[in-house]
């Protein structure tokens, strides 16, 4: 028997790329990727059968069944939104704890959580961070967010979460006035590092061909969202996983002078508490939704 399941992520997708007539605008509305958008789409066009948009060079433009579909869908769907909101307005408010380290709190989840409060209203996500391995973090959770598939406590179900990469980034304004027309130029600048990913210029500077120099100037701060506030500053140049720059990337605060230069780091893991509710499914499937996001470079 067909799956009659409707696909409702998909019809959100839709519906935002309908009102911009644009896969790009929409991605941006919803802060994914414009191939997320472009994959939920054909998901939908697949499921009803029939092409949506006339795909053209640099626009897309609704067909007349797409344009049919979206002016029926576009009530419906807020229909069913304001219920949801009536609901879970009157319920008693319910929490799900994310334990996370302090600069994935800062420069990723934070700056998203506001589309989880406001799709789940009776929600309140409460975040603590931590740097120690998830099984020593001290303090109950629902989620922890960690890399790599190691020490994870045997209590927690884990799943793969987000790739990353790390990559050089600088600011706009230190570029244009100490530009940067290949690696060598590295030796004009001041590099910025965190004591958390002690390992990563070495690491980048072999990839770069760069030799070791001593008379690199560098300066040296606790965590990844200290150096890359420094660097929005423009204190200097650092590297930076790009899930923890993407929002200073998207936005234009900060750019990657090399795009091509960069490593593959270990991959985001989410583990789930045996003992969480219901919340916590909710978050970690919201959390699905946005693991594509943070690869902006790599997505072009």
């Amino acid at each position: 028997m067909a799956d009659l399941t409707l696909p409702l992520n998909a019809i959100r997708a839709f519906l935002a790329a309908a009102r911009h007539q644009s896969f790009t605008l929409a991605a941006h509305e919803l802060n994914v990727t414009h191939g997320a958008i472009s994959r939920q789409i054909k998901n939908l066009e697949g499921y009803l059968g029939m092409p949506l948009f006339e795909r053209r060079t640099r626009q897309v433009l609704l067909t007349e069944r797409g344009r049919q579909f979206f002016e029926e869908a576009s009530p419906a769907l807020e229909i069913l939104a304001n219920a949801a909101r009536r609901v879970m307005r009157d319920a008693p408010t319910r929490t799900v704890v994310i334990n996370v380290r302090p600069s994935f709190a800062v420069r990723w989840l934070i700056p998203h959580l506001s589309d989880f409060v406001e799709r789940y209203p009776g929600i309140a996500p409460q975040v603590v961070t931590s740097t120690a391995t998830v099984g020593k973090a001290g303090s109950s959770f629902d989620i922890a967010v960690r890399r790599g598939e190691t020490n994870w406590p045997e209590t927690l179900k884990v799943q793969r979460f987000m790739e990353d990469e790390l990559v050089l980034v600088a600011s706009p304004a230190l570029l244009q006035a100490m530009p940067l027309e290949d690696v060598s130029g590295l030796a004009r600048h001041t590099v910025l590092l965190s004591r958390s990913r002690r390992n990563d210029w070495e690491d980048w500077r072999k990839l770069a061909g760069l030799k070791r120099s001593r008379s690199q100037a560098m300066l040296h701060f606790d965590h990844v969202h200290f150096v890359l506030q420094a660097v929005v500053d423009g204190l200097g140049v650092a590297l930076s996983p790009v899930s923890l720059a993407d929002n200073d990337l998207r936005s234009g605060r900060l750019v990657c002078p090399f795009p091509d230069l960069r490593l593959t780091l270990a991959p985001y893991y989410l583990g789930i508490n045996a003992q969480a509710g219901s919340e916590a499914q909710l978050f970690a499937r919201w959390l699905a939704e946005y693991r594509g996001a943070s690869l902006m470079l790599a997505g072009g």
